[in-house]
């Protein structure tokens, strides 16, 4: 029987906790998908680009989908990553006790092509479905994301993946 895993990729919260929209709506989609025995896995520690209050990305996502309903004993333990690289090394080293499961990443629209180039690479070994979330950004936002990934996957493409 394959245990479907529900990945959630953070993105930013305000200082004081609040979660993003971006973040919202990669947790909202994940609540969708959700039944009961499926398991969640919520990424994001710290960092000066998506984090600087005092507790995990992480435990907020959490927090905002047990207020959904979402049973407690379906979480994972947290992936405390800075990045996205780091988001699916840690997430190799939680998985690395599960046999027969299937990987359901979640992330926004904008961020799908590079999360897929580096998790096909790091976690080749697993079956995966990536969802790209629909992000309601002004097209000026959009497009300067967009223009981010463009920069980072080139990056990954010339000097491979450090991790």
């Amino acid at each position: 029987m394959m245990k479907e895993i529900l990945i959630v990729l953070g993105s930013p919260n305000s200082p004081s906790g609040e979660l993003s929209d971006i973040a919202k709506s990669r947790l909202d989609y994940c609540e969708e998908l959700y039944e009961k025995g499926k398991l969640i896995l919520c990424t994001g520690g710290w960092g000066t680009h998506f984090n600087t209050s005092n507790y995990s990305h992480a435990s907020y996502a959490k927090k905002y989908l047990l207020r959904k309903d979402v049973s407690e004993e379906d979480f994972l333990e947290f992936a405390l990553s800075s990045n996205t690289v780091d988001d699916a090394v840690k997430i190799k080293s939680i998985l690395s006790n599960f046999k027969n499961t299937t990987l359901t990443i979640i992330t926004s629209d904008y961020h799908l092509d590079r999360v897929k180039l580096i998790f096909n690479e790091i976690l080749a070994e697993y079956k995966m479905k990536f969802i790209g979330v629909k992000s309601n950004l002004t097209k000026e936002k959009y497009a300067l994301l967009i223009q981010h990934e463009k920069k980072a996957i080139s990056s990954i493409l010339e000097n491979g993946l450090y991790y």
